[in-house]
Formats: structure tokens, C-alpha cells, sequence
């Protein structure tokens, strides 16, 4: 049987049967209680099962796992009270990836891929400006155009104004005011780094599915340290959409002695807040689906609260390091994370929760049959990996020995909706162009009035652009527009 040693004391063990590993989990608890290293072993243990890991370092202290750990006094008799006789310190195989592309390979997705839901979610907008948004994924597809980035979007919105009234009849209404909306909380996007994750190449999901030679999981290391604090939303998004993308194309497998994949998803509260309820009953299907595709799924919170009662319900593997009870308020909290746990009468799982020391947890796992066992209370173990961070010249040394050293470094900005838009808009210039220069041989007057008359009537594809770039010029959001008037984010899905 594979299984993962979670802790114990006094030679009582807790493990986890991997054959659950499917069947999700929660680690929560206050600030510095040791969710973290909670996480590292879990982490280790899926990886020696030859299970692929994939987590978020929120800290930046979770490249440690990458090395061995080194012997102390208090991890000897934190084993000696567990009753762990094989520790082994010893490092992890492990890939470094950030959407900056600073202290990892980079990440990177489409427009179109991404997908108006959860784009209008990372856009904050409302009903209306959602509906235009999907509007503009629709007339992108009907007319060929590939989303890809954010100018390729800022090129579509633009247009779609200066076409409101003749979109109108087969899309609906288009207003001016959802138009600017949209692209003012584009360029606040930008203004966050959204640019470095939204392009080509786009990151291939195999690429987090991968063992080493001896047949270890590889764990995929997202560094989020920046991108939790500069764009808290747009790390939540990423990591919903690469659940949704594992969901759509991963093959089903059903329950196997393991999963062929666990996901860690640190500061989990930040996928729910604010996101509306259609978003998350999406997501509360995926959690509940996913699990046929050998996918596991972990959140680390400091509160199981923090997570939608609906999923909560569907996660396994409970572990919960101390609570800290000071107001009526985290008193009722703590006593609705107690009611969560199957009930041991040996244990005051309410007092428990309160008076947990650091590396100290409540578990409950899965049973061979699906049913949670009782609560116990254990000493997490030791990590066997280095507890910390590792030096810059360790990442840069992991990074360039890297399968991926390379593969995503190069940016591609190959035809997409901004080129298209761009070639049609000057051929269109060019056109009126020679056409004007005609009349005027001519000398036809009253032809060139009646010409004058009709381009006061609806507007070209090239036509539209040019007026839109023009009347942009006079503001800061103008300017930034105009930067990316012909962009290439339209389309269906990648191409």
C-alpha cells in the first residue's frame, strides 16, 4: 500500500493512504503555526510516490525543498516522539516557474484560452460589462480573430465602439460606458504585470505532469511571492484556470493506488473573495469532478471558513494547526472548525484547536472505505528536505539545469486580431486614399459631395480604427490605447 507519514507521537503514526490523495484536503491555521512545512511534507511524500506536484510559494521559502535538510537537535527528538526510524534528509527534483519571468521559467497563457469568465472575474466587472465581454469573445470567433494578448483585446474593444450601433443587431447593445469600463480596468491589468502573462508561448500542461528518472514526482514551484502582493487577483485567476484546464484535458482515470497530480493552492481565501456566484459554482463542480481525472486538490487557509461550505464538504484530508480565540467572533469560528472534524471522544477538539503548539495538528484522513477517521492530535513530522530558502545561485543553477531552460524564454507574437485589424485598416486608408486622388482628377464635384455625405454613414473595419485612434490621442487612457489599437487577443481557443 502507498501511504505518506503525516506524524504521530508516542509511536502512534497517522497516515495518509495515497489512494485518497484524490479526494482533496484542507491545511489551515493562524500565522506561523507551520502550515508551511505541513505543506513541504505532503509535498515530499506525493513526490517519492512518483505523483507530480504542483504548489504556490506565497513566502518564497518553499525553494528549500529542492535540498536536503540538515540534522538538529529538536527534528531528533521531534522523530525520536514520533517514532520515525528511517528519516533520510534528501532534496526533491523540482522546477521554478513565475508569471514575471524574474526567479522562474515563465508562465504564460492566451486571451481566448483564459476565457470571458474568468476574465471578467480578474476584470472585476458587473453583469453588463460581462455580457459585452462576452460579446466580444463572440464577434472575435465569427470573424476569425485570435485573442492572444492585451492589445490584441484593447484592439477589439476600441473597434466594437466605434461599431456599437451596426454590432448591435445581430450582438446586442454595446455601450460606450461598458466599453470604457473594460478598458480602463484593462490598463489597470497592465499596470500589474498582466502583460508578461498573457501571450505565446502559452505553458503546456504536461509540463507540470513530470517524473524524473528514478521516478519521483517533479514538484512545480510557482513563485508568487510578488504576485500575491502586486496582483493578488490575478493570482487567484491563474491558479482557476488552471484547474478548469486540467479538468478539460486530462483523460479520465478514475481511482487509482495514487494521484497523478496534487495541486497546493496557499492563501486560498484569495480564490473565493469577491468572485461571483456563478464563478464559483464552476469551481465547486471542478472540485467535485477533477477528482475522476486523478487530480488532487489542496488549499492552505488560515481558517477552513475561508473556503465555500459546498467544497469544504468534499475535501478528505483535514489539518488543522492552532486557532487563536481572542474576540465572540474567533471564538464561533473555532467552534465551527471543531464541528468539521469526526469527533474523538479522547480529545476536546474545541480546546485542542486553541492550545496547538507550532508544528503541533488536528488530522483526520480518509478510511480504506471513503469515511474520515476520528481526530488525533500529532507532532507534524520533519520535513526531510531543507527547511528555508535556498541561495540565488542554488535557483539559478536549478534553473539552467532545467528541462524547460529555454523552451518558454522567447517571447511569440506571431498574426493574431491587432495584425489582422492593422493590415485591414491601412489597406482600407490606402483605398480611400487612391480613390479620393481619382475624384479629384475627375473633377467631379458632385460625386466627391455624395462620397462626403456616404462616409458620414457607416464606417470601414480600417476606417473605425483610424477615428478611434485619432479621438484617443488627447488623454492618458487614450494613450495607452492607442499603444495597442490593432492587438491580438480575439479568437476561439489557441490556434
Amino acid at each position: 500500500m502507498k501511504d505518506i507519514l503525516i506524524g504521530g507521537e508516542n509511536g502512534a503514526k497517522v497516515i495518509m493512504n495515497a489512494a485518497m490523495g484524490n479526494r482533496h484536503g484542507m491545511i489551515s491555521g493562524a500565522i506561523g503555526t507551520g502550515k508551511t512545512v505541513t505543506l513541504q511534507i505532503l509535498a515530499e511524500g506525493f513526490s517519492r510516490l512518483g505523483v507530480p506536484v504542483f504548489l504556490a510559494d506565497i513566502k518564497g521559502d518553499l525553494s528549500g525543498i529542492t535540498s536536503p535538510g540538515q540534522t538538529h537537535e529538536k527534528i531528533s527528538e521531534r522523530l525520536e516522539k514520533i517514532g520515525l526510524t528511517d528519516f533520510q534528509p534528501r532534496g526533491n527534483p523540482a522546477v521554478f516557474w513565475d508569471i514575471f519571468a524574474k526567479t522562474g521559467h515563465p508562465v504564460r497563457t492566451t486571451i481566448s484560452d483564459m476565457g470571458p469568465l474568468l476574465l471578467s472575474n480578474l476584470l472585476e466587472l458587473n453583469d453588463t460589462q460581462t455580457g459585452v465581454l462576452y460579446s466580444c469573445f463572440k464577434i472575435a470567433d465569427d470573424n476569425g480573430l485570435l485573442l492572444l494578448d492585451l492589445k490584441d483585446l484593447c484592439a477589439m474593444i476600441a473597434w466594437m465602439g466605434e461599431e456599437a450601433k451596426q454590432l448591435q443587431a445581430e450582438y446586442g447593445n454595446i455601450s460606450a460606458a461598458s466599453l470604457g469600463a473594460i478598458q480602463r480596468q484593462l490598463l489597470v491589468l497592465e499596470a500589474q504585470g498582466a502583460e508578461y502573462f498573457f501571450g505565446e508561448p502559452a505553458i503546456e500542461l504536461a509540463d507540470f505532469c513530470k517524473t524524473d528518472f528514478s521516478g519521483n514526482g517533479v514538484i512545480s514551484i510557482l513563485d508568487a511571492t510578488e504576485l500575491t502582493t502586486k496582483s493578488p487577483r490575478l493570482y487567484a485567476t491563474f491558479l482557476l484556470w488552471l484547474l478548469a484546464e486540467l479538468f478539460e484535458t486530462l483523460p479520465e482515470v478514475g481511482d487509482g493506488d495514487c494521484p497523478k497530480l496534487v495541486l497546493f493552492f496557499d492563501e486560498a481565501h484569495l480564490l473565493f473573495d469577491q468572485a461571483p456566484k456563478v464563478l464559483i459554482d464552476k469551481i465547486e463542480q471542478i472540485v467535485r469532478l477533477i477528482r475522476s481525472k486523478g487530480v488532487g486538490v489542496y488549499f492552505i487557509s488560515q481558517s477552513p471558513l475561508d473556503i465555500p461550505e459546498d467544497i469544504l464538504g468534499q475535501l478528505g484530508l483535514k489539518i488543522q494547526h492552532a486557532l487563536r480565540a481572542f474576540t465572540p467572533k474567533d471564538h464561533q469560528t473555532v467552534r465551527s472548525v471543531a464541528a468539521t472534524f469526526r469527533r474523538n471522544p479522547a480529545i476536546d477538539t474545541e480546546a485542542a484547536i486553541q492550545e496547538l503548539k507550532n508544528g503541533e495538528a488536528l488530522v483526520s484522513v480518509l478510511n480504506k472505505d471513503g469515511s474520515p477517521a476520528p481526530v488525533e492530535r500529532i507532532l507534524i513530522r520533519p520535513p526531510e528536505s531543507q527547511i528555508g530558502p535556498i541561495s540565488n545561485q542554488q535557483r539559478e543553477e536549478i534553473m539552467r539545469r532545467s528541462p524547460f531552460s529555454g523552451r518558454y524564454a522567447q517571447e511569440v507574437d506571431r498574426e493574431s486580431a491587432y495584425e489582422l485589424l492593422k493590415k485591414k485598416a491601412q489597406r482600407q486608408a490606402e483605398a480611400a486614399a487612391e480613390e479620393a486622388l481619382t475624384k479629384q482628377h475627375s473633377g467631379n464635384t458632385s460625386t466627391r459631395t455624395a462620397r462626403g455625405t456616404r462616409s458620414r454613414g457607416r464606417q470601414s473595419v480600417g476606417e473605425a480604427l483610424l477615428t478611434s485612434a485619432a479621438r484617443s490621442i488627447g488623454s492618458t487612457v487614450g494613450r495607452q490605447i492607442i499603444r495597442g489599437i490593432m492587438g491580438s487577443l480575439l479568437g476561439g481557443r489557441r490556434a
